[in-house]
């Protein structure tokens, strides 16, 4: 049990990093491949609660694909590549004191929520997190939401096309 807590904390702690580095970086590029790292421990994470099916949608659909389309994006309309100080805005106290008071919400939540439980996996809860009960909602059960965020991305795509032709 000590191995997953472990395992846990330093992906807990590999996200952070690279959440902290999506935001403090300056090169758009840099900031999309730090969002790679915090994807691909997001789905580290659904290895650990034995959601495998999740995990490899995870890495196929949101680094695989969502991440190509980011950087598609970034290099078909010409954002600034390097460091731009342009960019940068006087709001960051105001956002250091926002992420604080919801990083407390959410510990009080979690904590009057869970408090000193010990959770556990039923076998039936595994169950659910296995790749046929999964499939079946998705694409028997939620058909039509898959359908329009896969609408939605190709509009995205279709867009930054229109944006970065020269007329």
């Amino acid at each position: 049990m000590w191995e997953q807590q472990l395992a846990f904390g330093i992906l807990a702690a590999a996200m952070t990093a690279a959440a902290l580095g999506v935001v403090r970086s300056r090169n758009i590029v840099h900031a999309a491949l730090f969002l790679v790292v915090v994807l691909a421990g997001a789905a580290a994470l659904y290895i650990l609660l034995a959601a495998e099916f999740v995990a490899w949608v995870q890495v196929l659909i949101y680094i695989g694909a969502v991440v190509v389309l980011f950087l598609f994006g970034i290099m078909l309309t010409r954002a600034p590549m390097g460091q731009d100080t342009r960019l940068d805005n006087d709001q960051r106290w105001g956002a250091v004191v926002v992420g604080l008071f919801v990083l407390g919400v959410l510990i009080a939540l979690l904590v009057d929520a869970f408090g000193g439980k010990k959770i556990q996996f039923s076998d039936s809860l595994v169950a659910l997190g296995r790749t046929s009960n999964v499939g079946t909602e998705i694409f028997r059960v939620f058909v039509i939401p898959f359908e329009v965020v896969s609408m939605l991305l190709l509009a995205a795509l279709v867009g930054a096309v229109v944006l970065a032709r020269k007329d």
